[in-house]
């Protein structure tokens, strides 16, 4: 008897570890050396722990070892809780605080516990593709409202308001934004809750990015713009900590919380099936928020990302046929293929060909839920020169890539 997948996955995509990356493994058990650049993985480009965080974990490992309470510890929960009564979100207790295995997993339960078959979800385009992912695993329908490359990447309200019907439950805002670096404006979010109130939608906030920001930008949380909504703010330590294999999140609720008891009562339910979330990683919570905010180091004129984003964006636009706009935040640069220079048709094969003849490893544009084959990914983790050849060695294989 063969055994087959589950229906429920046939329209689950998933192409920051998709088909492309059996390849990129085959490569590297050869003997090629890949420069892996389709996930934002700090750790093997040389961000290191900071040494407080592991300090308390190794210190707190003599009693991490039963299971904890299904939300997670306290004193993680309680730092959640400080962190964004200090950033201006009101009525947040340690009871509206659940910790992860990252944001993701968080994500996922947040996604299960509110959708039925064929309730719609508004996602953004392009879009981190997990948020598309597990609506469609949900049963639920996902409508993709886009996001303007000519207005930095901004979402437009009219389009939004326009793709909302009775089966919308509700609507992700992904700031700072993944990929494409955009930070949303003050008045933006304003719009987008407008829209969630007067349409009865709970808002999905995916602020994981929200210290790695560039020029001075500043980060608005949502959940602090409005306490008539019903928000969940999705969080965690894997990019502004440097700490991906921890998998450190949290999830907040905030807004009138009387409004989905039913709701937190399930997803309570869903926190409680796995048990908990895994408790050496959460003694990192309290000494990550509480401690020294070491990112600011790394996003200032003179840091390391500053440097690594703009030499990326600079040398990606030098490339003839290519243009990507500045990020203001997170970790990655959209970049745009013309297609009157570069006629692509099939941007899984450009990345596969590149990886083939280049060994380096991108994610295609269509992989982040973006309908045009015209735009990939760029991971700015790397140092500055390391970069630089990386993008030099695309630019060569781009001048006599055909299709």
């Amino acid at each position: 008897m063969k055994f087959r997948q589950s229906s429920k996955l046939k329209d689950v995509c998933y192409e920051i570890r998709g088909p492309v990356v059996d390849q990129a493994n085959a490569l590297e058990e050869a003997g090629h050396s890949v420069l892996r650049l389709n996930t934002g993985n700090p750790a093997p480009f040389g961000f290191e722990v900071p040494e407080e965080i592991l300090q308390d974990i190794i210190r707190n490992l003599p009693r991490a070892h039963g299971y904890s309470d299904a939300r997670g510890i306290l004193p993680a929960r309680r730092a959640v809780t400080q962190y964004y009564q200090q950033r201006g979100v009101t009525g947040v207790t340690v009871d509206d605080v659940y910790l992860g295995n990252g944001a993701s997993e968080l994500i996922q339960m947040a996604v299960q516990a509110l959708v039925d078959d064929g309730d719609e979800v508004l996602v953004p385009a392009p879009d981190y593709p997990l948020w598309t992912a597990v609506v469609r695993f949900a049963g639920g329908r996902v409508v993709h409202y886009a996001c303007d490359e000519e207005a930095d990447w901004y979402p437009d309200l009219d389009d939004i308001a326009a793709k909302i019907t009775d089966r919308t439950k509700a609507i992700v805002v992904i700031n700072p934004n993944n990929p494409t670096g955009a930070v949303y404006s003050k008045e933006l979010l304003e719009g987008i809750l407008e829209l969630a109130r007067r349409h009865g939608l709970m808002v999905l906030a995916d602020e994981i990015y929200d210290k790695i920001l560039y020029d001075g930008t500043e980060h608005h949380c949502m959940a602090a713009l409005a306490d008539d909504v019903v928000t969940l703010t999705f969080n965690g330590l894997s990019k502004s900590y440097r700490v991906a294999g921890y998998r450190s999140g949290w999830l907040v609720v905030s807004g009138p919380k009387e409004q989905a008891a039913d709701y937190l009562e399930g997803l309570t339910m869903l926190a409680g099936m796995r048990l908990c979330p895994n408790v050496p990683a959460q003694y990192a919570v309290q000494a990550a928020l509480g401690g020294r905010q070491s990112i600011q180091d790394l996003t200032l004129p003179t840091g390391r990302l500053t440097e690594q984003r703009d030499v990326a964006w600079r040398a990606l636009n030098e490339i003839p046929g290519m243009s990507c706009v500045k990020p203001k935040g997170a970790l990655y640069l959209f970049a745009r293929l013309d297609p009157d220079v570069h006629k692509i048709v099939d941007d899984e094969r450009l990345v596969l060909d590149l990886l083939l003849r280049e060994k380096i490893h991108l994610v295609q544009g269509t992989g982040f839920n973006w309908p045009r084959p015209d735009h990939f990914r760029f991971v700015t983790l790397p140092r500055a020169d390391e970069l630089e050849t990386a993008i030099h060695r695309i630019g060569r294989f781009l001048s006599t890539y055909r299709q």
